[in-house]
């Protein structure tokens, strides 16, 4: 399991649009061979066809497809937007924080969601994560959080 590592998180993308969004995101599980490219395009499938069903949260979004659509391993990745941008959440938009999830059929997929959950739960930890200028920063919240 790939949760949140140094890898796969980069702070202060700009983008223009939801969908560059979910491919910077997916772009990066891609890049770590995690998942294969056709995933990415199966996130951006699925929100073209269903909305943001994936914005959980205010302020944040959980793009992901099904791991048939070719996920290697379950892996979150994350990317904070430099400007918050609007997904068509009525609810919670705008989106700063984006965690595209592999998500694969396996316990680690499960681990990996209640640690996503934990984490993202916390108010502060939103917060940190809108704020924080470093990787370390960010592995030291998620390594108090486990």
């Amino acid at each position: 399991m790939k949760f949140l590592e140094k890898n796969l998180i980069a702070l202060d993308v700009e983008v223009n649009s939801p969908e560059e969004a979910i491919r910077v995101a997916g772009g990066l599980l891609v890049s770590e061979e995690l998942t294969e490219p056709r995933y990415v395009e199966a996130m951006l499938e699925s929100y073209q066809k269903n909305g943001p069903y994936f914005v959980l949260a205010p302020q944040i979004a959980l793009p992901h497809a099904r791991p048939e659509d070719g996920v290697k391993e379950a892996s979150a990745s994350f990317v904070r937007l430099q400007k918050p941008i609007a997904f068509g959440s009525a609810a919670n938009d705008p989106v700063q924080l984006v965690f595209a999830l592999g998500a694969s059929s396996s316990d680690e997929h499960l681990a990996m969601m209640k640690q996503l959950v934990m984490l993202l739960s916390n108010p502060v930890h939103v917060e940190n994560l809108k704020t924080a200028t470093s990787y370390e920063e960010i592995q030291k919240m998620i390594r108090r959080n486990e």
